[in-house]
């Protein structure tokens, strides 16, 4: 059964980044279908897609990095913060496992297909 998950890197202090909200929908939809908060491990609890909930198509997962960085008092974050909400659009095909990790920093990001 496919599954669509997901992990958070703070890169800035070298751990997961735990309590970031991920909120995913089909792109071009405002319909939320997950949303969940990475765990102290940077992962979610569960996957955000799996089984019959997971279909191809064209997806966005929305990282709330902004929330993250000032709960953690980052000095290096403004208000308002250079990136708040990371939006991530990916294609799913079906038929196989997707893992889209999150690499952050107050000022900079990066994303790719995990495995």
């Amino acid at each position: 059964m496919p599954r669509l998950t997901t992990h958070v890197l703070d890169t800035t202090s070298g751990k997961p980044a735990a309590g970031v909200r991920v909120v995913l929908r089909r792109a071009d939809e405002t319909a939320i279908i997950a949303e969940a908060m990475t765990n102290a491990d940077g992962r979610l609890d569960r996957p955000l897609l799996d089984g019959t909930g997971f279909g191809p198509g064209t997806y966005e997962m929305s990282f709330h990095i902004g929330d993250y960085f000032r709960a953690k008092k980052q000095p290096a974050t403004a208000e308002p913060p250079f990136l708040d909400v990371v939006p991530v659009r990916f294609g799913l095909a079906g038929g196989r496992d997707y893992h889209v990790p999150l690499l952050i920093q107050p000022y900079g990001y990066s994303t790719y297909r995990g495995s």
